[in-house]
């Protein structure tokens, strides 16, 4: 079997009594897309957050290309190429397009005016942020010196995701990208996804809504009671067993781990 891009063993995570991960399993393949589907209060939230190092397992492993890591914080995590888009987006609205791609990852300009006073290379910064709108479809968006501010649902999404993926991520994690958006954004959204997932970039996704699972998702991890129950092919079950699946109702038979 081809080796995991990112893989879990394991994981342990108790808040006082409350055990949100219970001895939880994770594989993610290269080049796919892997939905985490899961009720309310199944640990989705708490593996999400152990795999971009927002909590610290207290028990389990983790690997990512082969090697184990244990991230300190998100920015370990994302400096090691696990990228995390929130529901939120964690975007300054009151920023530009620009300023909001090169948050943490600004270019100094060359010379003593880069390395001693830290003039920004606004220009190079404005090049680098068009190119990577556009290999993403994003060209709706007119003016990258815009405020963030000032564009709609999807477009801030479509930003967020062209941020993850412009600076070396080998895994990006999206958590709800469509929960807020109408039917038109949720359309570009779920290409957008497509898109990235195109240029070998796999994809982590944590969603609700079960047609947009469906419709994207090469697998689909199913998360109860603190850990995966299963891991299924969207071709081979249908959106009424995966909440059944989710909510106990009913069992896989034969689908476990290495689905």
């Amino acid at each position: 079997m081809t080796q995991p891009i990112l893989q879990a063993r394991g994981l342990v995570k108790r808040y006082g009594r409350v055990t949100a991960l219970d001895n939880c399993d994770f594989d993610l393949m290269a080049g796919e897309i892997l939905a985490v589907i899961g009720d309310n209060g199944a640990g989705k939230s708490s593996l999400i957050k152990a795999l971009s190092g927002a909590i610290k397992p207290d028990a389990g492993e983790i690997r990512l290309d082969g090697q184990e890591v244990a991230f300190a914080s998100p920015l370990e995590a994302q400096n090691a190429g696990i990228a995390t888009v929130y529901q939120t987006l964690a975007l300054s609205p009151a920023l530009s397009i620009v300023d909001n791609m090169f948050i943490g990852h600004e270019i100094r300009k060359e010379g003593i005016a880069g390395s001693l006073f830290r003039a920004l290379d606004h220009g190079k910064m404005r090049d680098f942020a068009r190119q990577k709108l556009n290999e993403l479809g994003l060209m709706t968006i007119q003016n990258i010196d815009q405020k963030v501010e000032t564009l709609s649902g999807g477009q801030r999404q479509g930003v967020a995701v062209a941020r993850a993926a412009a600076f070396g991520s080998k895994v990006i994690i999206l958590d709800e990208p469509t929960a807020a958006l109408g039917v038109k954004e949720s359309r570009k959204v779920l290409d957008l996804i497509l898109d990235v997932r195109s240029r070998g970039i796999p994809i982590i996704l944590i969603s609700h809504n079960m047609p947009h699972v469906f419709e994207v998702a090469d697998r689909i991890h199913v998360h109860r009671l603190g850990k995966r129950l299963c891991v299924i092919n969207p071709k081979d079950y249908t959106m009424s067993d995966a909440v059944a699946f989710m909510t106990g109702a009913k069992q896989p038979e034969g689908v476990m781990a290495e689905a």
